[in-house]
């Protein structure tokens, strides 16, 4: 934007339309010379009406028409005609105009002197009127596609600072749901390890100070885990589904996991070595999910993770059997069983859990072959 238009579009409009009344007055005060009180009239009805003309564009553009037809005037048609072009999207209601103000300006008045030679010239002069009359209406119309364009950038911007912030939030919920998923799948994990033995611990403590201190250990993990529970239906409720923007462990770690589990654990089957990345992190959370809730809710119990791949799918399924002793009363967060739906969802597969018949629990997870 030029600093020209800047200070034109800082003059009240009030102020242009006195000085277009008055530009025209002085137009039609001009061409007064030999006519009659009814010219004079039509002349100043014409400069009166431009004052306004923006919100009747169309009506003052057809006062001017007389005054066009009795006196040689040029500016008040033009201007009538220019706010009528600039706020009109009827193109053909423009040309009429147009045409209409061309034939006033060249009819000669009174109508009833017409000789043969002066309707040659006439005919002459009114197309040089209609090239002049269409110089307001291309202008009009420039000046209103040009606001068009300048009202179109900025929705264009508007939408694109509407999309930034929209792929913003929607990176800060994809963020949010791993951080969630990660507190839990690893975070949790551990913790709630560190309860089990510290539980266990305090069981088979002889000395005071032993078992305080063991019991301390689990006190502060049981807190732990309840704030982790916290913070990730915090983190889920704000995030939404979300797909791994981090590397996950993959079945390579399988065996570690098996070990460090605490968990009397027999792993059966094989999987094919081309399974996609995506596939062996569900894989693993679920085998790690599965361990996790034995600890938690079947202490003593045996698992058995059970890997399996056919022509259309491949899978895992993990079994415990009942639990040998009391569980401990470890807070958990209600997401993790959710979260390998979710998982297996994105990877058009299917996840079920569920007791078994002999008291125990079993989790399976089956994902489609078609999807690696």
């Amino acid at each position: 934007m030029t600093a020209a238009r800047v200070r034109w579009e800082r003059i009240p409009a009030p102020v242009v339309d006195a000085v277009v009344v008055v530009v025209a007055l002085g137009d039609v005060l001009l061409n007064l010379e030999d006519s009659g009180p009814v010219a004079k009239a039509m002349g100043a009805l014409a400069c009166a009406a431009l004052a306004v003309r923006r919100r009747f564009p169309l009506p003052v553009f057809l006062l001017t028409l007389p005054a066009s037809l009795m006196l040689d005037i040029v500016f008040a048609p033009f201007a009538a005609l220019f706010t009528l072009a600039e706020r009109s999207r009827d193109r053909r209601l423009l040309v009429a105009c147009a045409v209409a103000s061309a034939l006033a300006s060249a009819a000669p008045w009174p109508l009833n002197n017409l000789t043969g030679h002066e309707r040659t010239w006439t005919a002459v002069y009114f197309f040089y009127t209609l090239a002049a009359a269409a110089a307001p209406v291309l202008l009009g119309q420039l000046l209103q596609a040009r606001r068009d364009l300048a009202r179109r950038l900025v929705e264009i911007e508007e939408a694109r600072e509407h999309e930034r912030l929209l792929h913003s939030q929607a990176v800060l919920a994809r963020e949010r749901a791993q951080l969630a998923r990660e507190m839990h799948d690893v975070v949790s994990h551990q913790v709630s390890l560190i309860a089990v033995q510290a539980g266990a611990l305090q069981v088979a403590a002889r000395e005071p100070d032993f078992e305080a201190g063991a019991r301390t250990i689990r006190a502060l993990s049981v807190a732990t885990l309840d704030e982790l529970r916290h913070m990730v239906n915090l983190l889920r409720a704000s995030g939404g589904r979300s797909t791994e923007l981090t590397p996950q462990p993959t079945l390579a770690d399988l065996d570690q996991l098996l070990a460090t589990s605490g968990i009397d654990t027999e792993l059966t089957g094989e999987l094919p070595q081309d399974i996609g990345t995506p596939a062996q992190r569900a894989l693993y959370r679920t085998v790690q999910e599965a361990l996790t809730n034995v600890r938690k809710h079947a202490p003593g119990a045996r698992a058995t993770v059970r890997l399996w791949h056919a022509d259309d799918a491949f899978g895992v399924t993990v079994t415990n059997t009942r639990s040998t002793r009391p569980s401990l009363a470890l807070p958990g967060s209600h997401q993790g069983l959710v979260g390998l739906k979710e998982r297996a969802e994105l990877l058009h597969g299917t996840f079920a859990s569920g007791p078994t018949a002999d008291g125990g629990y079993e989790v399976s997870l089956r994902i489609p072959t078609h999807t690696d």
